[in-house]
């Protein structure tokens, strides 16, 4: 948990008794024209991950601007593989991935802002997480949109900390399905002192978080598993729908690093470790 206080947030929600759909989801933003323009070439479509067995790893793009003198929104990696994800997570949820999935130029702040998000179970941002500093002029902690250019929308292409207290979820979960979004709000704050905090008060009770970059194969694997295994049996808590996905991530076949030497999920935490439940574990 974040604070004593986002504890006592949590106990004190009352659930809303009313109908919810299962899943809403946002992913695989543009942060620019030229990562749009790419991403409608046929010949430059990203194919799917491949197969767990033998497939090499690949890791999620971090950021990446430490390195850059001026860092815009233009300058982050686009996490294409996001899309798969949550292509995957709404089929094991038995929802219409076309009709629950907001991708590429749809995963914007409009879009985010004007859905009536208290009527979804499970809301996935699978996307980058900032914190200050990441970005030019960013003070708080943020999810990285589409940029408003590609989107033709006003907005900065930020859901930043404000943003996110001033939306009203009835989540049993948000998934921050990206790197490092465990991150607190700063250099040396508690961790998901940034995020977190902000979408507990915004009425979701438990959070599926990152605490490192992530390997996109065994992350959509282990994402996927989580809500495959709480559809097939409700009664399950979150916390064992997520300890059996990592048991059977840990468990299953071997990988192989960029040099081609074999790597077992057993000997390797960063497969089969990477997600934290914050929050409702029950």
């Amino acid at each position: 948990m974040p604070s004593a206080a986002a504890l006592r947030t949590l106990r004190n929600v009352v659930v809303p008794s009313m109908k919810r759909e299962q899943i809403v989801g946002f992913g695989d933003p543009y942060f620019s024209a030229e990562q749009a323009t790419e991403a409608g070439a046929p010949d430059l479509m990203p194919t799917a991950a491949d197969a767990m067995r033998g497939a090499e790893v690949k890791r999620r793009n971090t950021t990446g601007t430490a390195q850059l003198r001026s860092a815009t929104l233009g300058a982050l990696p686009r996490p294409e593989d996001t899309g798969d994800e949550l292509k995957a997570i709404a089929s094991a949820l038995h929802a219409d991935p076309s009709k629950v999935l907001y991708l590429g130029k749809d995963a914007n702040e409009k879009n985010v802002k004007g859905i009536d998000l208290t009527r979804y179970r499970v809301v996935v941002f699978a996307t980058h997480g900032l914190v200050p500093g990441d970005l030019d002029g960013l003070t708080q902690p943020a999810l990285a949109l589409t940029a408003p250019e590609v989107a033709a929308i006003d907005g900065d292409g930020l859901l930043t900390v404000d943003e996110i207290l001033a939306l009203r979820l009835n989540a049993e979960w948000v998934v921050l399905s990206a790197c490092n979004t465990a991150a607190g709000a700063g250099q040396g704050a508690e961790a998901l002192s940034g995020l977190g905090r902000a979408f507990f008060y915004a009425g979701s009770r438990a959070l599926l978080v990152t605490n490192w970059p992530v390997d996109s194969a065994t992350a959509r694997e282990l994402v996927t598993g989580v809500f495959r295994r709480q559809a097939d049996n409700p009664q399950l808590s979150r916390a064992e729908v997520l300890r059996q996905s990592m048991m059977a991530v840990l468990e299953s076949s071997e990988r192989k690093n960029e040099t081609g030497e074999t790597i077992l999920y057993a000997r390797a935490s960063a497969f089969w470790a990477p997600y934290t439940i914050m929050g409702d574990g029950s």
